[in-house]
């Protein structure tokens, strides 16, 4: 009796396709049948939608997967969920897990390892999970507020419209410009200015200080002690001079301080005006003039 019946080998064959089946699912989930992994657990309060098989991250780098999840009803609220790590990866007391969300809403796993400790945890033994709801997280805390915000832009945009409607608008574009236009012009004449005038004006201006430091340079050789020596000489015969004509021993302060003197010119000067008006009107009384020569009385 042969033992390799017809229906042995198809029991055979259906038993290897079912065991290709079962690897090539978990093969493509990620997990190697054939490889030894470290399990350990997570717990979770909320696990973001995470699925199993999905990678778990250290570093940026991909050490493991997660195995299954399942809820702790032995702690309502909490998810424990199961990851198989590779053998070498060591985990220290005080990690924990952290779920982050993408950008395309798939979430994985990280391990935030704690780098202060050399104590490692076992094979078995259960991590902290925490949420991290990263950028789509921030991007969701952020859809009420602009939620709140469209009123607020609705008004804006009807301001806007009114402005843009408003014929001022239009007259206020044309005032600038004709304001460019006339800058334009200015920047012209300024640039006139700046090419023919202003190198006369600095030619000037240099020739100028040229006169200036010349100046300066006389200046310096003035001998300022014997110009002020000289400058005193006249101030003291000035005042020797003023001296002479508030005194009454000469000629010239008798003049203007002897006040008989001021009267008798002043007499003197008011009989001879006297005369000269006299002259002027008897004139017969003064001068005697004949072409024939002197008549007899």
């Amino acid at each position: 009796m042969k033992f390799f019946t017809k229906e042995v080998k198809i029991g055979l064959v259906g038993i290897a396709a079912i065991a290709l089946l079962v690897y090539g699912i978990n093969f493509l989930k990620g997990i190697n049948l054939f490889k030894s992994n470290s399990s350990y657990y997570v717990e979770f309060e909320n696990i973001s939608g995470l699925v199993p098989s999905s990678p778990v991250y250290a570093n940026g780098f991909n050490v493991g997967i997660v195995r299954n999840i399942a809820y702790n009803y032995q702690k309502p609220g909490h998810i424990t969920v199961e990851v198989d790590l590779n053998p070498q990866m060591q985990i220290p007391e005080g990690s924990y897990a952290e779920l982050e969300s993408e950008m395309l809403g798939t979430i994985k796993m990280n391990l935030m390892l704690n780098p202060t400790t050399n104590r490692m945890l076992q094979p078995g033994d259960t991590l902290s999970g925490r949420a991290n709801n990263g950028l789509m997280g921030e991007a969701a805390g952020l859809i009420p507020k602009f939620e709140a915000l469209l009123p607020k832009l609705d008004s804006i945009m009807g301001s806007l419209n009114t402005l843009l409607a408003d014929p001022a608008l239009t007259n206020t574009l044309h005032n600038a410009e004709s304001i460019t236009a006339n800058l334009k012009v200015t920047t012209g004449e300024l640039n006139r200015l700046m090419k023919n005038d202003l190198p006369v004006i600095t030619g000037n201006l240099n020739t100028i200080s040229t006169n200036v430091a010349a100046i300066t340079n006389n200046l310096k050789e003035v001998d300022y002690a014997a110009t002020i020596a000289r400058i005193n000489g006249v101030l003291d015969n000035v005042k020797l001079f003023t001296d002479k004509l508030n005194r009454t021993d000469n000629s010239l302060g008798l003049l203007l301080n002897d006040r008989s003197l001021y009267d008798h010119l002043d007499q003197t000067a008011g009989n001879a005006a006297s005369l000269l008006e006299d002259l002027k009107e008897h004139p017969k009384r003064y001068v005697h003039f004949s072409i024939f020569g002197k008549k007899g009385n």
